[in-house]
Protein backbone atom coordinates (compact mmCIF):
# COMPACT_ATOMS: atom_id res chain seq x y z
CA UNK A 1 0.00 0.00 0.00
CA UNK A 2 1.80 3.43 -1.07
CA UNK A 3 2.00 6.26 1.58
CA UNK A 4 -0.53 7.87 -1.27
CA UNK A 5 -3.69 5.76 -0.77
CA UNK A 6 -3.35 5.63 3.29
CA UNK A 7 -7.35 7.44 3.79
CA UNK A 8 -8.17 7.41 7.56
CA UNK A 9 -11.62 7.30 8.41
CA UNK A 10 -13.49 7.90 11.98
CA UNK A 11 -15.62 5.64 13.15
CA UNK A 12 -17.32 7.39 15.86
CA UNK A 13 -19.91 5.76 18.31
CA UNK A 14 -22.19 7.51 20.29
CA UNK A 15 -25.25 7.52 22.64
CA UNK A 16 -27.26 9.88 24.70
CA UNK A 17 -24.09 12.27 24.63
CA UNK A 18 -24.69 15.00 22.34
CA UNK A 19 -23.38 17.95 24.15
CA UNK A 20 -19.74 15.35 24.70
CA UNK A 21 -20.40 14.65 20.58
CA UNK A 22 -19.88 18.12 19.88
CA UNK A 23 -16.92 18.79 21.93
CA UNK A 24 -15.49 15.77 20.38
CA UNK A 25 -16.43 17.04 16.92
CA UNK A 26 -15.19 20.39 17.36
CA UNK A 27 -11.81 18.71 18.63
CA UNK A 28 -11.34 16.85 15.64
CA UNK A 29 -12.56 19.99 13.24
CA UNK A 30 -10.07 22.31 14.45
CA UNK A 31 -7.03 19.72 13.40
CA UNK A 32 -4.91 20.61 11.13
CA UNK A 33 -5.01 17.80 9.09
CA UNK A 34 -8.44 16.20 8.64
CA UNK A 35 -9.96 12.61 8.51
CA UNK A 36 -11.11 11.42 5.31
CA UNK A 37 -14.30 11.12 6.58
CA UNK A 38 -16.15 10.97 9.87
CA UNK A 39 -18.76 8.56 10.58
CA UNK A 40 -20.66 8.96 13.51
CA UNK A 41 -23.12 5.72 14.37
CA UNK A 42 -25.85 6.56 17.40
CA UNK A 43 -27.05 4.51 19.55
CA UNK A 44 -29.35 7.09 21.35
CA UNK A 45 -32.69 6.67 23.07
CA UNK A 46 -35.32 8.36 20.21
CA UNK A 47 -35.46 11.53 22.67
CA UNK A 48 -31.76 12.01 21.85
CA UNK A 49 -31.42 10.75 18.02
CA UNK A 50 -32.41 14.03 16.46
CA UNK A 51 -30.26 16.71 18.56
CA UNK A 52 -26.74 13.93 17.80
CA UNK A 53 -27.90 13.53 14.39
CA UNK A 54 -27.91 17.90 14.09
CA UNK A 55 -24.41 18.17 15.77
CA UNK A 56 -23.38 14.93 13.32
CA UNK A 57 -23.92 16.81 10.47
CA UNK A 58 -23.11 20.55 12.02
CA UNK A 59 -20.23 19.29 11.93
CA UNK A 60 -20.21 17.45 8.44
CA UNK A 61 -20.00 13.86 9.44
CA UNK A 62 -21.87 11.03 7.97
CA UNK A 63 -24.51 10.31 10.51
CA UNK A 64 -26.06 6.60 10.97
CA UNK A 65 -28.78 5.38 13.39
CA UNK A 66 -26.88 2.51 15.34
CA UNK A 67 -28.33 -0.90 15.69
CA UNK A 68 -29.15 -0.82 19.44
CA UNK A 69 -27.79 -4.07 20.68
CA UNK A 70 -24.68 -2.79 22.52
CA UNK A 71 -21.49 -1.42 22.42
CA UNK A 72 -19.30 -3.75 20.16
CA UNK A 73 -22.91 -4.07 17.98
CA UNK A 74 -22.36 -0.59 17.54
CA UNK A 75 -18.93 -0.59 16.36
CA UNK A 76 -19.17 -3.24 14.03
CA UNK A 77 -21.79 -0.60 12.60
CA UNK A 78 -19.59 2.38 12.68
CA UNK A 79 -16.73 0.41 10.81
CA UNK A 80 -18.76 -1.09 8.04
CA UNK A 81 -20.17 2.09 6.98
CA UNK A 82 -16.48 3.49 6.48
CA UNK A 83 -14.75 4.10 3.43
CA UNK A 84 -11.28 4.67 3.77
CA UNK A 85 -8.30 2.66 3.76
CA UNK A 86 -7.88 2.46 7.30
CA UNK A 87 -10.19 3.00 10.25
CA UNK A 88 -9.63 5.19 13.27
CA UNK A 89 -12.18 4.39 15.93
CA UNK A 90 -13.35 7.02 18.38
CA UNK A 91 -15.66 7.58 21.09
CA UNK A 92 -17.90 10.41 21.96
CA UNK A 93 -15.54 11.88 24.36
CA UNK A 94 -12.35 12.27 23.38
CA UNK A 95 -10.44 15.24 22.24
CA UNK A 96 -7.48 15.35 20.45
CA UNK A 97 -3.83 17.74 20.53
CA UNK A 98 -2.56 19.34 18.14
CA UNK A 99 -1.94 17.95 14.79
CA UNK A 100 -3.07 14.60 16.07
CA UNK A 101 -4.42 13.37 13.08
CA UNK A 102 -1.27 14.71 10.72
CA UNK A 103 0.79 12.40 13.58
CA UNK A 104 -1.58 9.17 12.70
CA UNK A 105 -1.49 9.90 9.45
CA UNK A 106 2.30 9.92 9.58
CA UNK A 107 2.59 6.95 11.84
CA UNK A 108 0.19 4.42 9.26
CA UNK A 109 2.27 5.51 6.23
CA UNK A 110 5.02 4.30 7.90
CA UNK A 111 3.29 0.79 8.57
CA UNK A 112 0.02 0.77 6.83
CA UNK A 113 -0.49 -3.13 7.37
CA UNK A 114 -0.20 -3.18 11.01
CA UNK A 115 -2.97 -2.07 13.77
CA UNK A 116 -1.71 0.81 15.57
CA UNK A 117 -2.53 1.37 19.08
CA UNK A 118 -2.91 5.10 21.20
CA UNK A 119 -2.74 5.83 24.55
CA UNK A 120 -5.15 8.23 26.57
CA UNK A 121 -4.55 11.08 29.12
CA UNK A 122 -7.79 11.76 31.34
CA UNK A 123 -7.11 15.68 31.20
CA UNK A 124 -4.64 17.47 29.39
CA UNK A 125 -1.21 15.99 30.26
CA UNK A 126 1.62 18.02 32.61
CA UNK A 127 5.07 17.22 33.78
CA UNK A 128 3.38 14.81 36.15
CA UNK A 129 1.00 13.65 34.22
CA UNK A 130 0.70 9.53 33.29
CA UNK A 131 -0.53 8.32 30.09
CA UNK A 132 -2.95 4.98 30.24
CA UNK A 133 -1.67 2.40 27.92
CA UNK A 134 -3.72 -0.60 26.31
CA UNK A 135 -3.00 -3.50 28.27
CA UNK A 136 -3.27 -7.44 27.35
CA UNK A 137 -5.43 -9.28 28.76
CA UNK A 138 -4.39 -11.80 31.60
CA UNK A 139 -5.56 -15.18 33.04
CA UNK A 140 -7.66 -13.81 35.27
CA UNK A 141 -9.49 -10.85 32.87
CA UNK A 142 -7.50 -8.12 34.16
CA UNK A 143 -5.27 -6.31 31.98
CA UNK A 144 -1.28 -6.79 32.44
CA UNK A 145 0.98 -4.43 30.81
CA UNK A 146 2.07 -4.81 26.71
CA UNK A 147 5.53 -6.38 27.02
CA UNK A 148 6.69 -5.68 23.49
CA UNK A 149 5.34 -2.50 22.00
CA UNK A 150 6.05 -3.69 18.20
CA UNK A 151 4.52 -7.08 18.82
CA UNK A 152 1.67 -7.18 21.43
CA UNK A 153 -1.82 -8.42 21.66
CA UNK A 154 -3.85 -5.44 22.90
CA UNK A 155 -6.60 -2.93 21.96
CA UNK A 156 -7.15 0.53 22.44
CA UNK A 157 -11.10 0.23 21.79
CA UNK A 158 -11.70 3.25 21.06
CA UNK A 159 -7.96 4.59 19.78
CA UNK A 160 -7.07 2.03 17.46
CA UNK A 161 -6.36 2.34 13.64
CA UNK A 162 -7.09 -1.16 11.51
CA UNK A 163 -6.37 -1.32 8.27
CA UNK A 164 -10.14 -1.55 6.43
CA UNK A 165 -9.03 -4.79 4.99
CA UNK A 166 -8.58 -6.29 8.80
CA UNK A 167 -12.01 -5.01 9.34
CA UNK A 168 -14.11 -6.43 6.56
CA UNK A 169 -12.71 -9.82 7.52
CA UNK A 170 -12.82 -10.03 11.42
CA UNK A 171 -15.44 -8.37 13.75
CA UNK A 172 -15.70 -7.20 17.67
CA UNK A 173 -17.96 -10.18 19.64
CA UNK A 174 -21.40 -8.31 20.25
CA UNK A 175 -22.97 -10.25 22.61
CA UNK A 176 -20.30 -9.33 25.25
CA UNK A 177 -20.36 -5.54 25.30
CA UNK A 178 -16.75 -5.33 26.56
CA UNK A 179 -15.19 -7.94 25.64
CA UNK A 180 -13.61 -5.82 22.52
CA UNK A 181 -10.17 -5.16 23.51
CA UNK A 182 -9.72 -7.81 25.67
CA UNK A 183 -10.37 -10.50 23.26
CA UNK A 184 -10.15 -9.18 19.55
CA UNK A 185 -6.22 -8.19 19.85
CA UNK A 186 -5.87 -11.76 20.95
CA UNK A 187 -7.47 -12.73 18.04
CA UNK A 188 -5.56 -10.59 15.01
CA UNK A 189 -2.21 -11.52 16.79
CA UNK A 190 -3.06 -15.42 16.44
CA UNK A 191 -3.93 -15.03 12.69
CA UNK A 192 -0.55 -13.29 11.97
CA UNK A 193 -1.66 -9.53 12.34
CA UNK A 194 0.56 -7.42 13.85
CA UNK A 195 -0.14 -4.72 15.80
CA UNK A 196 1.92 -1.82 17.75
CA UNK A 197 2.21 0.89 19.78
CA UNK A 198 2.82 4.78 18.69
CA UNK A 199 4.55 7.45 21.25
CA UNK A 200 3.93 9.82 18.93
CA UNK A 201 0.38 10.93 20.44
CA UNK A 202 -2.38 10.50 22.22
CA UNK A 203 -6.12 10.67 23.12
CA UNK A 204 -7.75 12.98 25.98
CA UNK A 205 -10.37 10.68 27.34
CA UNK A 206 -12.12 12.40 30.47
CA UNK A 207 -14.95 10.37 30.23
CA UNK A 208 -15.44 6.95 32.17
CA UNK A 209 -18.26 4.23 32.15
CA UNK A 210 -19.80 2.19 35.07
CA UNK A 211 -20.29 -1.16 34.16
CA UNK A 212 -22.45 -3.74 35.66
CA UNK A 213 -20.40 -5.76 37.37
CA UNK A 214 -22.09 -9.63 35.80
CA UNK A 215 -21.58 -7.88 32.04
CA UNK A 216 -17.99 -7.17 33.09
CA UNK A 217 -17.16 -10.59 34.62
CA UNK A 218 -18.41 -12.63 31.42
CA UNK A 219 -16.69 -10.35 29.20
CA UNK A 220 -13.79 -10.86 30.77
CA UNK A 221 -14.43 -14.34 31.16
CA UNK A 222 -14.85 -14.62 27.50
CA UNK A 223 -11.60 -12.72 26.69
CA UNK A 224 -9.46 -14.11 29.16
CA UNK A 225 -10.69 -17.90 27.94
CA UNK A 226 -10.45 -17.39 24.24
CA UNK A 227 -6.95 -15.78 24.24
CA UNK A 228 -5.58 -18.63 26.44
CA UNK A 229 -7.62 -21.71 25.61
CA UNK A 230 -7.88 -20.83 22.09
CA UNK A 231 -5.47 -18.18 20.68
CA UNK A 232 -2.38 -18.37 22.11
CA UNK A 233 -2.80 -21.98 23.68
CA UNK A 234 -1.53 -22.65 27.04
CA UNK A 235 -2.60 -24.92 29.43
CA UNK A 236 -1.27 -23.87 33.46
CA UNK A 237 -2.94 -20.19 32.17
CA UNK A 238 -6.29 -21.73 30.82
CA UNK A 239 -6.74 -23.34 33.76
CA UNK A 240 -6.13 -20.49 35.81
CA UNK A 241 -8.95 -18.45 33.94
CA UNK A 242 -11.22 -21.45 34.44
CA UNK A 243 -10.65 -21.75 38.04
CA UNK A 244 -10.92 -18.13 38.82
CA UNK A 245 -13.97 -17.28 37.08
CA UNK A 246 -15.29 -20.66 39.00
CA UNK A 247 -14.21 -19.57 41.70
CA UNK A 248 -16.20 -16.07 41.51
CA UNK A 249 -19.12 -17.73 39.78
CA UNK A 250 -19.58 -20.14 43.42
CA UNK A 251 -19.18 -16.88 45.26
CA UNK A 252 -21.57 -14.68 43.35
CA UNK A 253 -24.23 -17.62 43.43
CA UNK A 254 -24.09 -18.43 47.13
CA UNK A 255 -24.86 -14.03 47.75
CA UNK A 256 -27.83 -14.48 45.51
CA UNK A 257 -28.11 -11.34 44.37
CA UNK A 258 -29.43 -10.36 40.66
CA UNK A 259 -26.26 -8.38 39.76
CA UNK A 260 -24.02 -11.43 40.33
CA UNK A 261 -21.49 -13.34 38.33
CA UNK A 262 -22.95 -17.19 38.88
CA UNK A 263 -22.60 -20.49 38.14
CA UNK A 264 -25.10 -20.14 35.20
CA UNK A 265 -23.24 -17.34 33.99
CA UNK A 266 -19.98 -19.68 34.35
CA UNK A 267 -21.28 -22.76 32.58
CA UNK A 268 -23.08 -20.57 29.49
CA UNK A 269 -20.53 -17.90 28.73
CA UNK A 270 -17.73 -21.25 28.60
CA UNK A 271 -20.15 -22.90 26.33
CA UNK A 272 -20.01 -19.98 24.29
CA UNK A 273 -16.45 -19.43 24.45
CA UNK A 274 -15.85 -23.10 23.27
CA UNK A 275 -18.41 -21.94 20.12
CA UNK A 276 -16.20 -19.10 19.12
CA UNK A 277 -13.18 -21.19 19.36
CA UNK A 278 -14.51 -24.12 17.16
CA UNK A 279 -15.50 -21.30 14.39
CA UNK A 280 -12.34 -19.87 14.73
CA UNK A 281 -10.67 -23.66 14.24
CA UNK A 282 -12.51 -23.88 11.28
CA UNK A 283 -12.11 -20.73 10.04
CA UNK A 284 -15.33 -19.48 10.21
CA UNK A 285 -14.38 -15.67 11.09
CA UNK A 286 -17.35 -14.12 9.50
CA UNK A 287 -18.99 -15.72 11.96
CA UNK A 288 -17.39 -14.88 14.79
CA UNK A 289 -19.66 -12.10 15.99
Amino acid sequence: MSTEEVKISVALITRNRPDSLDRCLASVRSQSLQPYEIVVSDDSDDEFMEPTEVIAKTWDCQYIRGPRRGLQANRNCAHAACTGTHIRTMDDDHQFPEDHFKTVQEVVETDPSSVWLIGEYSTSPTESSQIQLPGEVQPRGFRKPIVNFDRCFAISDGSAIYPKSIIDKHKFIEKYQYAGELEFGARLQALGYRIRYSPKTYVIHAGGVSHNSKIVKNSSFIGSYLTYAVYQKHLCKSLECLSYFFSLSVIGSFKREQDNFNIWDFWTTLKEGQYYGELFRLKKYDRII
